[in-house]
């Protein structure tokens, strides 16, 4: 999809009338055709286009034409985001601009009412470059009767610097660890979180106090989820868990301004202890996650995928998993014009992964509607949700008798990521290929005892723990046990919590 298509597509309905409106007061000649490309575009006429301009000559025509029309198109958003925003941080935005206009214009006395309120607006929410623009405007008009005093103003701007120093530095090296697990994630580098974790500090100068904040917190349990994830082991991050802990529970008052990072945290939380198989904990930080989410409108539209796939995912692997289908299948209907794809194509996955595990054949249809391509979900969703995207689709098509599809599919996982596990050390994923390679040449291996002792081998692994890896083997133990996957992970899942 080109740029200017994915613009179009963040309009809804009422949006597009108001462009249209845009466009036609800006239009000064009746010839222009920016109203006639957008319409073509909208329905995806591609003859239209082609007619647009009649001769290939006018290539460049059309082009400069596409150029201008996504050019008002960003003027137009960006004006529709100022005026429709009303976060604190464009009021103290807000304030700035009519603070600076009044200075230009000699009205002195509101003017720094207005650049004082956006201060303490600034000041509330860190955002420090803000406030460092807002007390240069200050400094540049303190010559002014009726100023605040300068010294007072030189010290207050000299602190800000230090703190958008801080907070350039965390940047810097949040930015650098993403980098690193680009690296883990795509090209198999191995990686110590912990000593990555302690260069990093050292290498950007940052102080232990520097990282107690939500932002630095929600920063760092994202770079350990994510690790986590690619390990596929959750107790390597539990030293970031507790120190997570300690900190929210320091937050006597906690702020408004903070609310994105504090439900990111509770996300974050609530995941961690569903991979640890602590459901009760795990439906306890989605409870008080929600809560929040309930007191604004834009967070919860935000996350309201993101919870309702982890409580369905807690009220699965805890029995219910007719709740949770039916959860996951009512937030799907319910979602929004701006919901992200990812966390639409997760719970799709997930919708897949249930049905298949119950031995449900809606599992086959709800497979039909993960129609990207493999690049796009390795780009978007990570290389490892892909592996298993493709892996599930090996299984469904071989729980329900497609042999050939089934095989078909996995000549070409092979062929795609063979490369990528072996230089991953990921040789498991090819080991459990190549049973189910054999269940599919041969169904009647499941009842071979050293099958059987190499699946319970794989079972037994300690980096096989997660809830998800389960799931595969005890897909491959419900062949021959004659029971559903679903009754064999509930099983498996309760011995090992009764073991603990």
């Amino acid at each position: 999809m080109d740029s200017l298509s994915e613009l179009i597509n963040l309009l809804n309905s009422n949006d597009k009338k108001l462009f249209k409106q845009f466009l036609k007061r800006k239009n000064k000649r009746t010839d222009v055709k920016n109203l006639q490309l957008l319409d073509l575009i909208e329905t995806d006429d591609i003859i239209g286009l082609n007619k647009l301009y009649n001769s290939e000559k006018n290539n460049d025509a059309y082009h400069a034409l596409r150029k201008r029309l996504q050019d008002n198109l960003l003027l137009f958003l960006s004006q529709k985001t100022f005026e429709s925003s009303h976060s604190d941080t464009h009021d103290a935005l807000r304030l700035v601009v009519v603070g600076r206009f009044l200075l230009e214009n000699d009205v002195v006395k509101v003017a720094f009412k207005c650049l004082d309120k956006a201060e303490r607006l600034a000041e509330d929410l860190e955002q420090f470059n803000l406030l460092n623009e807002l007390l240069l405007l200050k400094l540049q008009y303190a010559h002014l009767p009726g100023t605040e005093d300068l010294e007072a103003l030189t010290t207050r701007f000299m602190q800000n610097q230090l703190l958008m120093q801080r907070e350039a530095k965390l940047n810097m090296a949040y930015a650098f660890l993403r980098q690193e697990l680009q690296e883990i994630q795509l090209k198999g580098k191995i990686v110590n979180l912990t000593t990555l974790m302690l260069t990093t500090i050292r290498k950007y100068k940052i102080s232990a106090q520097d990282l107690m904040t939500y932002k630095s917190i929600y920063q760092i349990l994202f770079i350990a989820n994510e690790y986590a994830a690619i390990q596929q082991n959750y107790g390597l991050i539990e030293h970031y868990i507790n120190r997570t802990n300690q900190f929210m529970q320091g937050q006597v008052h906690k702020k408004q301004s903070y609310l994105f990072y504090h439900i990111s945290i509770l996300y974050f939380l609530a995941n961690f202890h569903l991979r640890r198989k602590n459901f009760a904990g795990s439906t306890s930080y989605l409870q008080e996650m929600m809560d929040l989410m309930a007191t604004d409108n834009r967070y919860y539209t935000l996350f309201y995928l993101r919870h309702q796939l982890l409580t369905a995912l807690n009220l699965f692997f805890t029995g219910f998993a007719t709740d949770a289908i039916s959860l996951l299948q009512e937030s799907l209907s319910n979602t929004k014009h701006r919901s992200k794809p990812e966390d639409i194509e997760d719970l799709r996955i997930c919708i897949v992964m249930f049905l298949a595990l119950c031995n449900d054949q809606r599992s086959l249809k709800q497979l039909t509607l993960l129609t990207r391509t493999d690049a796009w979900y390795e780009k978007k969703m990570g290389m490892l949700w892909t592996i298993r995207k493709n892996l599930m689709e090996i299984l469904v098509h071989a729980q329900f008798s497609n042999t050939e599809l089934a095989m078909s599919r996995l000549n070409s996982f092979r062929r795609r990521y063979k490369k990528y596990l072996l230089k991953t050390s990921e040789d498991r994923v090819l080991l459990f290929l190549k049973l189910v390679e054999k269940y599919l040449l041969k169904p009647d291996v499941v009842f071979d005892e050293v099958f059987r002792k190499t699946v319970f081998r794989l079972l037994d692994e300690v980096g096989n723990n997660d809830i998800f890896t389960l799931s595969f083997i005890t897909w491959l133990i419900a062949r021959w046990e004659k029971k559903t996957a679903y009754k064999v992970a509930l099983t498996h899942l309760q011995n090992n919590n009764d073991s603990q």
